[in-house]
């Protein structure tokens, strides 16, 4: 009789969320090897979700919403007319709603594949990673109004920077045929054919799009509540245990390389947008500098594995290696415009 324990017990495993296995495996580690700590790393991580909780729920229903009408055919405004046009749409667009490059895959690729300049799809790839409505109101609601304004600004800025250098160099070998013969166009989110036509703002009258409102509102919380609790749990460890001295001394101070180290590590060690928030507010508050924090959440939100992916799918790696050149660029180029400002 064949054993079929192992290989049970392997699927198993790999049904596991990753993030709430990391989630139980910090805990059962401060509560075997430091345990008058675990009750207060736990009422950290409630009391800090308690905190966030107003803008989660906001931010869930509203993306909901915008996903419920089909909003996201508006995005095709942005790819009519003039490239100058385009690119300044796209990165506001992609700068300020709830739709991640991945989310909208099928869009892109057919927006390239019938001529629109990678100008425009260059400015919206690194914009949408770094912000949308739910990360500015947890950004908001963790680090501040200003930084939130800022990194908002940034997201939009970057877009543009990346949109126009793409535009110049339009013509040269880097930016020439930069489609991938048969781009891959399933996506990271798992995102379906998106709705075709206008939005429906009304979108209660119809039972496909009230199903779209609830599986996503579920979706999303879950998504928020899943990855908030881990990064606050991480907060609560860096803030116990990391020394302040050793943050201020790596990350803080006034000058550049600070600014530059933090775009270099943001760059491999990000989690996603949201994790990311309770996680740069313990290093402001150990003694990151505030131009390595912008740094580090705008080389974090580009080079993270969802945003990676959506490019890396539809287009060949020069075109790639652009995208991240032009991310990193303006993440330090956006960490020395806060430094001065803030």
């Amino acid at each position: 009789m064949a054993d079929t324990t192992a290989p049970t017990l392997r699927r198993t495993w790999a049904s596991l969320d990753k993030a709430w296995l990391a989630l139980a495996l910090i805990l059962a580690a401060v509560a075997v090897l430091d345990p008058p700590q675990f009750w207060p790393t736990v009422t950290f991580t409630a009391g800090a979700l308690l905190h966030t909780a107003p803008f989660i729920v906001f931010a869930v229903l509203a993306v909901a919403y915008m996903k419920a009408t089909g909003a996201e055919t508006l995005l095709a405004k942005a790819f009519e007319g003039r490239q100058v046009r385009m690119i300044f749409l796209a990165a506001l667009l992609g700068g300020l709603s709830p739709f991640c490059s991945c989310e909208v895959i099928p869009f892109i690729a057919a927006m390239l594949a019938l001529g629109a300049p990678l100008g425009a799809v260059m400015a919206f790839w690194l914009a949408s990673p770094l912000m949308d409505p739910a990360m500015f109101l947890i950004t908001s609601g963790t680090i501040g109004w200003d930084f939130a304004v800022a990194k908002a600004a940034s997201a939009v800025g970057v877009g543009l920077m990346g949109g126009f250098a793409t535009m110049a160099l339009a013509r040269s070998p880097v930016f020439a045929d930069p489609l991938r013969e048969k781009p891959q166009v399933g996506g990271c989110c798992g995102v379906k054919k998106p709705f075709q036509g206008k939005p429906v703002w009304r979108f209660w009258s119809e039972s496909e799009r009230t199903a779209t409102f609830r599986e996503s509102a579920i979706d999303n919380g879950i998504f928020l509540l899943k990855w908030l609790t881990l990064a606050y749990v991480i907060e609560a460890v860096m803030l116990q245990y990391i020394p302040a001295e050793t943050i201020a001394t790596v990350l803080g101070g006034d000058g550049i390389g600070t600014i530059l180290l933090g775009a270099l590590v943001g760059a491999p060690a990000y989690l996603n947008g949201y994790a990311a928030v309770p996680l740069v507010d313990a290093l402001l508050a150990q003694g990151m500098s505030q131009g390595a924090a912008m740094s580090f959440v705008i080389a974090g939100g580009v080079s993270c594995i969802p945003a990676a992916i959506a490019v890396w799918a539809l287009v060949k790696p020069r075109i790639f290696f652009a995208y991240f050149g032009f991310g990193i660029t303006g993440a330090v180029l956006a960490g020395m415009a806060w430094h001065a400002i803030a």
